[in-house]
């Protein structure tokens, strides 16, 4: 029996189906099964092309989805159903994902539930909202009376994976065209759930105007499918008053887009105002606010009020944003006055503006040049860029500005150097004699600038002319290695020139010596003789938000008293979403690290890595100490955000595809063994190219003193370079 059957289902709408079974035929799983219920001509065409690796069940056309997916069903002999329909997708390797997690379930647990992305006709692989959700469930098996706000999660059927005896149970009622209400069915029936925070599907919506038209009796049905729903979960409170929330939402959304033709959105509110009264939860209390006179209206069947106070508020809005766009407009001519006046003064030949991580602080490669610039040019005076939430954290006696003040504009205009790790604001006008130096913040994996145009999760957002702008700024731009000079000249094509003098902040890891690095061990409460392993994930493109992608309570156990994990989160993230919100220490072997600055101080207290495709990775290996590939989403990873090379097979180190490959690494001698060294030699000899501990030194002679190449220090052969000593050299 296959631990998984995928169950497409459907008719092949505007060719989506083709794709589909390409990617599920060119990735065959001994575990995994494929039933096409196929409805129509082309569709069992399409499917046919595919045999024998499928199993193609002919529906003629005009079969409904709910007889498609009983169909496929019917013919299935998973122990576990994932309804796949014809016109979606399934990311690269989220079959395997979804077969290997319900291989460990047990069958207490009747539902999978998978994060997904968006794709509509105009672009592709856009985060949901449901990542939050899941991952605030973890990987227990909740009953839904312990976890209501489940029934939050977008309802698509296809983001729920079903127990076969589960569906067959309950076959009835999910044999509905109405989707929302055979995956909230799903939860309801359920008597446990299961949550797998990966991307493993994608709701392709297709452009209305090519889909018949929803009919004012469908909307109306909406009404009836929340009632039939309310009855499954009379005897559980908690859950009958989330999915009352979400009916009366519902409704009030669905009335206020105006879906609803008149004159069936009477009745249509009617209807919904009906049912929010007779369904209203005992003890129920509407929010207060414009939400709490909506509801109060629809309850009261006030149609003609509400249609009045959904006027008012329209027109409330138009005047407030008619006022804040006045006051934004003659603020910005103030501040324009202000810079175009500071412009025609002269250029400070003395004086130059820093910039990190969009004006977080002192850090990364800016802050490595300005320290040199202390030492080899001290007549030139630093001033750098904070916002005011991060003035307070500056080193003593920095001089600073914060974004939209009056000095702020008039260092802009006035300095001679600019110098930011990411890019100064679109307004910031390019003088002829000023010089504007971009230090970006990593060797690049993902696709990056322009290249990032084919990848519409990572584009998102992103306007490439104006880009482009900014780009024709630069004087410099500083490379660490060979492959980011190659791949910055294609992401960003300009005439800038390319300084390939290795990544300041990286000097650290070769002028530091044994007492640094037992100050920060000592900082962080490592004890001498402990194994300090950094976990430092990147951010996803494709997520809405933080997922935890490693069990690092039951890691640390598995580990033992001797290891510590130091736990980092990308910058991205605020506190309330660091890796370890809502995890208990444990007798000080997980620490999250997550706010501690500068980063270059754990890689010195480490004595591995863990990571995924941070470019963290590149840093570290100037230390010449193990590290270790977490992959557990590589597919996807490269898929929706775009990569310049395999990083599964030039890996500095073990590649672990699960968190117990993870484990097994780290709790062998795999982590640091002769394949692992050899790995990481290889990567260091590529992407630590430049790095020797004078890069910083190079840049400042280069771009603030004027030295010619020649007369620059030259770039250490790598047998002359010394790294940091390692951790347990300094405490043995």
């Amino acid at each position: 029996m296959p631990q998984l059957s995928v169950i497409v289902h459907g008719p092949n709408a505007q060719d989506h189906l083709t794709g589909l079974l390409d990617s599920l035929v060119a990735r065959p799983l001994p575990d995994v099964e494929v039933v096409v219920a196929a409805v129509g001509d082309w569709a069992r065409e399409t499917a046919g092309r595919h045999a024998p690796q499928l199993q193609v069940v002919p529906l003629p056309d005009g079969t409904s989805d709910a007889a498609a997916r009983a169909a496929g069903a019917a013919r299935a002999t998973g122990r576990w159903l994932h309804f796949v329909r014809a016109k979606d997708g399934l990311p690269p390797g989220s079959p395997r994902t979804v077969a290997e997690r319900t291989a460990e379930l047990p069958d207490t647990v009747d539902v999978l539930l998978l994060d997904h992305l968006r794709s509509t006709w105009r672009s592709s692989a856009l985060p949901s909202a449901d990542g939050p959700l899941l991952a605030r469930a973890g990987r227990t098996e909740p009953a839904l009376a312990d976890s209501a706000y489940l029934l939050r999660l977008t309802p698509l059927l296809g983001t729920r994976v079903l127990r076969a005896d589960f569906w067959r149970a309950h076959e009835d009622h999910f044999t509905t065209d109405d989707e929302p209400r055979a995956a909230l069915a799903a939860l309801l029936l359920a008597g446990r759930v299961s949550c797998l925070p990966h991307i493993a599907y994608e709701d392709r919506r297709l452009r209305p105007a090519s889909l018949p038209p929803v009919t004012p009796a469908q909307h109306l049905a909406a009404v009836d499918r929340y009632e039939a729903l309310l009855d499954l979960a009379q005897d559980r409170p908690a859950v009958y008053t989330v999915l009352y929330e979400i009916m009366v939402r519902d409704c009030l959304r669905t009335f206020a887009r105006g879906a609803v033709p008149e004159p069936a959105a009477r009745e249509f509110f009617l209807r919904a105002g009906s049912a929010a009264v007779r369904r209203r939860p005992e003890g129920y209390r509407r929010p207060g606010g414009p939400e709490g006179v909506r509801r109060s209206l629809l309850e009261e069947g006030a149609y003609t009020r509400y249609r009045a106070f959904q006027a008012a508020n329209h027109a409330r809005r138009a005047v407030r944003s008619t006022v804040r766009a006045g006051r934004r407009q003659a603020g910005a001519l103030v501040r324009d006055h202000q810079y175009r006046a500071a412009l025609r003064r002269p250029v400070d030949p003395h004086l130059a503006v820093f910039s990190a991580y969009w004006n977080r602080g002192v850090a990364c490669n800016p802050a490595a040049i300005a320290a040199a610039l202390a030492e080899l040019a001290p007549h030139v005076h630093p001033v750098w860029v904070v916002t005011a939430r991060n003035a307070a954290l500056l080193p003593p006696g920095t001089d600073h500005v914060v974004p939209g003040t009056r000095r702020y504009w008039e260092v802009l205009a006035t300095a001679k150097y600019l110098v930011n790790n990411v890019n100064f604001p679109n307004a910031v006008v390019k003088r002829p004699d000023a010089v504007h130096v971009q230090t970006h913040h990593g060797t690049p994996l993902k696709r990056m600038g322009l290249d990032q145009m084919a990848y519409p999760a990572a584009a998102q957002g992103l306007d490439f002319d104006a880009l482009l702008e900014r780009v024709d700024k630069w004087d410099y731009s500083v490379s660490a290695n060979s492959h980011t000079t190659r791949m910055w000249e294609r992401a960003y094509p300009s005439r800038y020139v390319s300084l390939d003098h290795g990544y300041p902040r990286n000097d650290v890891y070769y002028t530091a010596g044994a007492d640094e690095v037992r100050a920060v061990r000592e900082r962080l409460g490592i004890a001498p003789g402990r194994r300090a392993v950094l976990y430092a994930p990147t951010h996803r493109d494709y997520e809405a938000g933080w997922t935890p992608r490693l069990d690092l309570a039951a890691l640390a156990d598995r580990l033992g008293e001797d290891t510590v994990l130091l736990v980092r989160a990308h910058y991205f993230y605020d506190s309330g979403l660091s890796p370890l919100a809502g995890l208990r220490r444990r007798s000080g072997r997980v620490i999250d690290v997550s706010a501690y600055d500068p980063v270059e101080e754990l890689c010195l207290a480490a004595d591995a890595l863990v990571t995924d495709y941070s470019s963290i990775m590149f840093d570290y290996a100037n230390l010449d100490r193990p590290i270790v590939i977490h992959a557990d989403d590589w597919e996807t990873y490269r898929t929706t955000r775009g990569v310049y090379f395999d990083l599964t097979a030039e890996a500095p180190g073990p590649v672990a595809r699960t968190q117990d490959d993870l484990t097994e690494i780290l709790a062998t001698d795999a982590w640091r063994d002769e394949g692992a060294a050899k790995a990481r030699a290889a990567f260091r000899r590529r992407f630590c190219e430049f790095d020797d501990g004078r890069a910083a030194e190079r840049v400042v002679r280069r771009v603030f003193l004027g030295e010619d190449e020649a007369s620059l220090p030259p770039v250490l052969p790598p047998q002359e370079r010394t790294p940091a000593p390692a951790p347990q050299e300094v405490t043995a």
